[in-house]
């Protein structure tokens, strides 16, 4: 069977002159944040290749600009609903690579003292509530966070995160029909990286856009985004976020992207066309911003600064997290219900 190339990314060169509209303490941000998830993944990477990473993991190398354009932008108070690849998204809000590689190690001094793994992070102080491995689950959720927000009168904003291939699951529709009718303030982010899982989308999608041709059924704009691009992900955010808080609706964005590893850490991603993987990493984020910052007179000293901060807080981090004690058995039944117990409620 001959493998049809996906289809081409609707991505703007990442060369072209910008407006310097963000300034640049908040690009520094953007491309720290960058660095952090990018750093941080590869060592989980490294991790599982030492067996100290169990299981699988679902890693984001490619995609984050997506998570530092949206976590920057976002406010404290503001909601993030995440898939299973949501490393990157709760990295974005502020929690700690040792409490994220803790986490996947199952180390005590992990976010969830080792019970939740790669696939469940969660952090209710930091904004992340909750990685969510059934697809589509988390739309509906998001959904009545931000009708809790609209009921209360209050200003957050709940963003939900997921990949193209949820746009076929029925939870979709029914959430993006749901906060279209109500108008809450929630902001539904398709991660489009080409691929739903082993499957390139465009070969079981009728419309090309997974999620932004479908906006129309639903009252809503058309917004595809070079989610490659932290700037152009951080001004979408922001306008989105703007528009919610003024309780005008939802959103519905498409960010386009590429995974530069498979669907997870079992998949050797062999059903790609030759040569698209290195077509996509002339786009690579990190690439692309520090292409950014030289553009707008940032000295490569500042940028290579930042680089080296966050390697010395990941190698710090991991050794922490070597040397961290597995989690005791006895939390093994705590935190199962909301009142902290275990026991069979009928």
């Amino acid at each position: 069977m001959v493998k049809k190339p996906a289809r081409a990314p609707e991505a703007a060169p990442g060369l072209e002159r910008h407006n310097d509209d963000i300034g640049e303490e908040t690009r520094l941000r953007l491309y720290r944040s960058q660095q952090v998830i990018r750093q941080a993944e590869q060592r989980a990477f490294d991790l599982f290749l030492q067996n100290l990473v169990k299981g699988t993991s679902h890693l984001s190398l490619g995609q984050e600009a997506i998570a530092a354009g949206f976590g920057t932008a976002m406010r404290p108070g503001d909601l993030s609903f995440c898939t299973y690849r949501g490393h990157a998204h709760t990295l974005a809000r502020g929690v700690s690579v040792e409490a994220v590689l803790g986490e996947l190690m199952q180390r005590d001094n992990g976010l969830m003292r080792g019970k939740g793994g790669s696939m469940h992070l969660t952090s209710v102080e930091h904004g992340v509530m909750g990685s969510y491995a059934i697809i589509g689950a988390h739309l509906p959720i998001a959904c009545g966070a931000a009708l809790r927000a609209q009921y209360k009168g209050q200003d957050d904003v709940s963003v939900c995160f997921f990949g193209d291939g949820t746009t076929n699951i029925g939870a979709f529709h029914e959430a993006l029909n749901f906060a279209a009718i109500w108008k809450l303030p929630v902001v539904f982010v398709c991660e489009n990286n080409l691929y739903m899982e082993y499957t390139a989308i465009h070969e079981v999608t009728a419309v090309p856009h997974p999620a932004a041709d479908r906006a129309a059924a639903y009252g809503l704009p058309r917004i595809i985004v070079d989610g490659n691009d932290a700037d152009a992900v951080f001004r979408t955010a922001q306008s989105a976020f703007a528009k919610a808080r003024a309780g005008e609706g939802p959103s519905l964005i498409e960010c386009l992207t590429y995974r530069h590893s498979g669907h997870s850490r079992a998949d050797p991603a062999k059903y790609r066309p030759e040569g698209e993987l290195e077509r996509w990493k002339e786009r690579d984020p990190i690439k692309v911003y520090r292409a950014r910052l030289a553009q707008f007179g940032i000295a490569e000293s500042v940028v290579t600064g930042i680089d080296q901060e966050v390697a010395k807080m990941v190698d710090a981090a991991t050794e922490a997290c070597k040397a961290a004690p597995m989690p005791p058995a006895d939390i093994l039944f705590t935190d199962v219900y909301a009142d902290g117990g275990w026991a069979w409620r009928n």
